[in-house]
């Protein structure tokens, strides 16, 4: 809601159009500030809610470290909220705010990983069912996914990796990596773990989803590893100079048509992938059909007891009543969310020196912004 509000604030100038508040540099700011962290918030922490819920059912063994998932829960959405500008490293940005961005972005592979680790130590004394349930085979990959990209992440985010990578498919295959193995490869697990439960019946075919796995993994592969080898070409010869000084390749053709091999290799990988997903609809309809939708679980309840069945030093720092008061949960949440972002907001509109300006240049008011698109539309632009 934080992120939306502030990134939406906007002056309507029709009915159905509106022009955002923002010009310039704090635009681009607020823009990343938004995009970045509507991944972080959307795509990461609720995904990391569902593997700390389905996880350990899976498995039928305990969370490995609720002190750890305490640690790193609080840690990652107060530090993810500051690394939104390592998206405009080499821009008009201010210096201490793209070192900030950076600093914070290196920053989150400590509670990323306290993450990882703690789902896949969970699995300790339960590896053997890896090879028998086809739901946990994508639970591992899938936070074994999430290990890698936040470990990419912070290490794109420093200038001098970032100095090849950026603007590049390098950025594709790192945002691939975590989209279609930590957030998919998450999504069939809880999906293959669900429907049987949902029906009170047996998956339809184990056989069908190994080979949605293998076939999930295989295109996931094809679709990643040729856009990595794809970025890394890019960059490289965007670099190429003569011995005059001049670009090698200014044609931005001449990167593009060396890529081809490799977009037709992300083309088999996606085809692979979207098979997958095709087959396991397929199990899930016949799961379905095979059994009877339960509206009602009936379910015993131990009687209740003066004193609390789990005492408080298994849950340190009196977490236990924070997770016990949604409102309070929400308010400390929005604490540690908000104060990344005025810190890096604040200075950007208050101290005008963090701005260089132009006389002569100045960002169009949303006004301004309407005439020129009332200019463009009636075709002023070419009398």
């Amino acid at each position: 809601a934080m992120l939306h509000i502030v990134n939406s604030l906007e002056i309507p100038a029709t009915a159905f159009k509106s022009y955002s508040v923002y010009a310039g540099v704090q635009d681009a700011l607020v823009q990343w500030w938004y995009a970045h962290n509507a991944v972080a918030f959307f795509l990461t922490t609720s995904y990391l809610g569902l593997m700390y819920y389905f996880l350990p059912k899976a498995a039928e063994r305990p969370v490995f470290s609720y002190r750890l998932s305490i640690i790193h829960f609080w840690a990652l959405i107060f530090i993810y909220i500051w690394a939104g500008p390592h998206h405009l490293l080499y821009t008009a940005l201010p210096d201490w705010a793209q070192s900030l961005g950076m600093a914070f972005s290196v920053m989150l592979i400590a509670p990323s990983w306290g993450g990882m680790l703690n789902g896949l130590l969970t699995l300790r004394g339960a590896w053997n069912k890896v090879r028998e349930e086809p739901m946990l085979k994508f639970m591992v990959v899938a936070v074994t996914a999430y290990g890698m990209a936040t470990l990419e992440g912070p290490m794109l985010s420093v200038k001098s990796v970032n100095a090849l990578s950026h603007y590049t498919d390098w950025t594709i295959a790192h945002v691939h990596t975590a989209a279609l193995g930590w957030n998919g490869f998450l999504t069939f697990s809880v999906l293959y773990w669900l429907y049987p439960r949902l029906y009170n019946t047996k998956l339809y075919s184990v056989k069908l989803a190994n080979w949605h796995f293998w076939l999930g993994l295989l295109g996931m592969m094809f679709y990643v590893i040729p856009m990595y080898w794809s970025g890394i070409t890019q960059g490289l010869m965007w670099k190429q100079f003569t011995s005059d000084g001049f670009m090698q390749y200014p044609n931005f053709l001449e990167t593009v048509l060396q890529l081809i091999p490799m977009y037709k290799l992300r083309a088999i990988g996606g085809t692979f992938y979207l098979v997958g997903a095709w087959i396991m609809a397929y199990n899930l309809y016949k799961t379905a059909k095979s059994g009877v939708f339960v509206t009602e679980v009936e379910v015993q309840a131990p009687s209740l007891k003066s004193q609390p069945e789990h005492p408080e030093e298994h849950h340190p720092w009196g977490h236990r009543w924070i997770e016990s008061k949604p409102m309070v949960l929400t308010g400390f949440a929005l604490v540690a969310v908000a104060i990344g972002g005025l810190v890096e907001f604040i200075p950007m509109w208050i101290i005008k020196e963090n701005v260089p300006t132009i006389a002569s240049v100045k960002p169009y008011t949303p006004l301004e912004v309407l005439g020129r698109d009332i200019y463009i539309r009636e075709g002023c632009v070419g009398c």
